[in-house]
């Protein structure tokens, strides 16, 4: 029995034996499986996860400065609106306006952000932050509040210029958007939710998108992507650099929520800074044209036209008397540089050329059968001369942008002449009821015909005025407001 015992012991300590080199061997395989170069267990143990403070001795970026020097230059911008009255009919006139009566109307409001870029009160923002609003206020961080004007926009690229009455106040500077990195961090500094002075962080993501957003015909669409976080109530506000130098113009976000999923769109500042120039000297923007219809050179069209590879901008057409054509540039050519910057996309060529005045002479460098050649253009407004354009004061008060109506309208209306009011911004045209797509043809009994016969009409004009006129479906509308 004895021997027995002694048997069955000695047969439990040879299985332990056998367990503890099995499980050796299994943990040694496994760790091979795990370090293929064959790294062992002290290098598994200096291993950090990168996520816990402290553990690595990469600095990470310190946004603190950045955060300070363009907090305090961004503000809460609210806009006020009123809903349109339901006895307005179909295009805003309102039968008591000749009686002094005001229709009811329901005051509504919307905010966005903007960023002061000049001590005396000027701050940008985006168009559509302030499109159609009857007054907008600006809010500080310091939490003062100023009533500001709307000294001009730009549906085409969704930038608007305000101005409030206050000296000594805190500026972003800007900086370069052209050296501009993929990969760099940014900022995004403004007020989302009505949260005021928020500032989330990120990285360029991309350069030059164009994401299909802007309805203007003469749109420029070359935007700056990113993922700082971006929500409702920051369009308008800053995206600055880590040395705190404004970069970009919050804009858009791409959502299928309408809140912040991970892709942020802003404003290039060099194109920023040019359109407002052009409002504070000129009142509207100055744009150039080259004269060109483009296309993006990918793999397909390379291959199509037989190029090299796939670079540039391909000129698909050219408009008769253009910049373009008036250099001697060809359909067919690819447009490669515009001045020292090269260009690769559609944005990216609008972005450059958009930076220009009518009157401006811009070095445009193509290839042609494999050979660089290089013009010097003198760019055009879209009436097709170099003429800089001023936006009248008188024209500018009523709030919006008129033409003359063509000949199609005046013929098909049976008029002699009139004045279209394309685009209705904050003005008293708004106030009054004036729908887009009026036709304006006498002002107090005088015929208007012109743009010309509607500045000499409001020249020096004080008290009421009396607009008559008609619209595209040939109902005739008079509304009646003072100056």
């Amino acid at each position: 029995m004895f021997s027995n015992l002694k048997k069955t012991i000695g047969l439990f300590i040879i299985a332990g034996i056998g367990g503890l080199a099995g499980s050796y061997l299994y943990n040694r395989s496994a760790v091979e499986a795990i370090y293929p170069e064959g790294a062992n267990i002290s290098q598994k143990q200096n291993m950090h996860l990168v996520s816990l403070p402290g553990t690595s001795d990469v600095a990470l970026p310190d946004f603190t400065q950045a955060a300070e020097a363009s907090v305090h230059a961004v503000v809460h911008v609210k806009t006020y609106y009123s809903a349109r009255p339901a006895n307005y009919g179909p295009f805003g006139f309102n039968p008591f306006d000749f009686y002094g009566i005001p229709a009811p109307n329901q005051r509504q409001e919307a905010s966005g952000s903007g960023v002061i870029i000049t001590g005396d009160g000027y701050i940008v923002t985006n168009n559509h932050v302030v499109e159609n609003a009857e007054k907008v206020e600006v809010t500080l961080n310091d939490n003062r509040t100023f009533n500001a004007k709307v000294v001009g926009t730009d549906p085409s690229t969704d930038l608007a210029l305000l101005k409030i009455d206050e000296k000594n106040l805190p500026y972003i500077i800007y900086g370069n958007s052209d050296d501009l990195k993929v990969g760099e961090w940014v900022l995004a500094v403004g007020n989302p939710f009505n949260l005021t002075s928020t500032v989330t962080a990120g990285i360029v993501s991309a350069k030059a998108r164009n994401i299909g957003i802007l309805p203007d015909q003469y749109k420029i669409e070359s935007f700056i992507q990113t993922d700082a976080a971006v929500n409702p109530g920051n369009s308008g506000g800053a995206l600055v650099n880590t040395r705190g130098e404004l970069v970009g113009i919050n804009s858009a976000i791409a959502s299928t929520t309408g809140s912040y999923a991970g892709y942020s769109f802003a404003i290039p500042v060099n194109l920023v800074r040019k359109v407002m120039d052009d409002l504070v000297e000129y009142g509207s923007v100055q744009r150039g044209f080259i004269g060109v219809s483009i296309r993006d050179v990918d793999g397909k069209l390379a291959e199509e036209k037989g190029l090299k590879e796939p670079q540039g901008v391909y000129v698909a057409g050219l408009s008769e008397g253009g910049a373009a054509a008036n250099a001697g540039i060809h359909e067919g050519d690819i447009i490669t540089r515009v001045g020292d910057i090269t260009v690769n996309s559609t944005p990216q060529l609008q972005e450059q050329i958009g930076r220009f005045r009518p009157g401006d002479k811009v070095k445009v460098t193509i290839l042609r059968d494999g050979k660089e050649m290089a013009f010097d253009l003198v760019l055009r407004n879209k009436d097709g001369d170099t003429k800089i354009v001023k936006n009248e004061d008188a024209l500018n008060m009523l709030g919006g942008t008129f033409e003359n109506a063509s000949a199609n309208m005046t013929n098909k209306l049976g008029l002699s002449g009139g004045v279209l009011v394309s685009k209705i911004t904050a003005g008293k045209l708004r106030n009054a009821g004036i729908r887009e797509g009026f036709i304006i043809t006498s002002i107090d009994k005088k015929p208007i015909r012109s743009k010309d016969d509607l500045k000499d009409a409001l020249s020096n004009k004080q008290g009421g005025v009396l607009i008559e006129g008609v619209y595209p479906n040939g109902m005739k509308a008079y509304y009646g407001f003072g100056i």
